[in-house]
């Protein structure tokens, strides 16, 4: 999940974020996504773990632990317990709007002491576990919006944990993917089937939040053409559209729409 420490205004009565995959498809892609990140960080050279990425503070190494620490957390109660309320209390303590910061910071430090290739083989023996924890979150639970709101554009939201576990934690690698890929040079691996079907659902998402006419036309093996009414066609490559909407370019128009990664 992307951190941010932008101004916040809260927003007032709006219903709690559901997950428009269903709960097959979005395990198929949870578990497709870790596969790929362990794949990336498979194959990186040693000096490219050390690259700074567009997260403040995070190279590869440490945003690899985090995206590890976000797959420990949800393998198993404790880990999703003891995680959740260690940043609860930090963010209390910071009197912070909420406790994202708080958790993706814990996660970077737990995992910081690990070899580079003791951290790729604990990602891919946490990897089914974690694919396992989401997809037996219990239906009640699902439907359940979670007690702390969520910072997205400035405002602060309610999900569902089923949103969370269906849709975020796997948009969260996803994107940290692209990242390691922007900071090392390295070609992200992309493909309709997987990348394509990940970057519909945000367009999907980016239209309801916006609510406004549109013509979309994005590039690559991930892109497609989407539209409601008239308006300014936006062309641009489609993982620049996602990278846009969380944050990591320069918006305008309807881009400025922010969507939750």
């Amino acid at each position: 999940m992307t951190t941010s420490t932008t101004t916040t205004i809260p927003r007032r009565g709006s219903a709690p974020r559901t997950p428009a995959i269903g709960r097959d498809e979005a395990m198929a892609l949870a578990a497709a996504e870790y596969e790929r990140g362990a794949e990336l960080l498979q194959g990186l050279e040693p000096g490219q773990w050390s690259a700074p990425t567009v997260n403040t503070g995070w190279d590869v190494r440490a945003t690899a632990g985090h995206v590890l620490g976000m797959m420990e957390m949800m393998s198993s109660v404790p880990q999703m317990v003891g995680q959740t309320l260690a940043a609860q209390r930090a963010a209390r303590r910071r009197k912070a709007p909420t406790s994202l910061d708080e958790l993706t910071a814990l996660q970077v430090r737990r995992n910081a002491g690990l070899g580079t290739g003791e951290l790729v083989a604990k990602w891919r023996a946490v990897a089914s576990k974690a694919v396992r924890g989401r997809r037996r979150l219990p239906a009640l639970l699902r439907r359940r919006a979670m007690p702390e709101l969520q910072l997205i554009g400035g405002q602060l939201e309610p999900w569902t944990f089923g949103y969370l576990a269906d849709v975020i934690l796997t948009r969260d690698p996803f994107m940290h993917r692209l990242d390691i890929c922007a900071a090392t040079g390295l070609p992200p691996h992309v493909t309709a089937e997987h990348d394509g079907r990940i970057v519909d659902d945000i367009v999907h998402e980016w239209a309801d939040r916006h609510g406004r006419p549109y013509r979309l036309e994005l590039a690559g093996p991930a892109g497609g053409t989407w539209g409601t009414g008239e308006g300014e066609p936006i062309r641009l490559d489609a993982l620049d559209f996602c990278r846009v909407l969380s944050g990591r370019g320069t918006a305008t128009g309807l881009l400025t729409t922010a969507v939750a990664f």
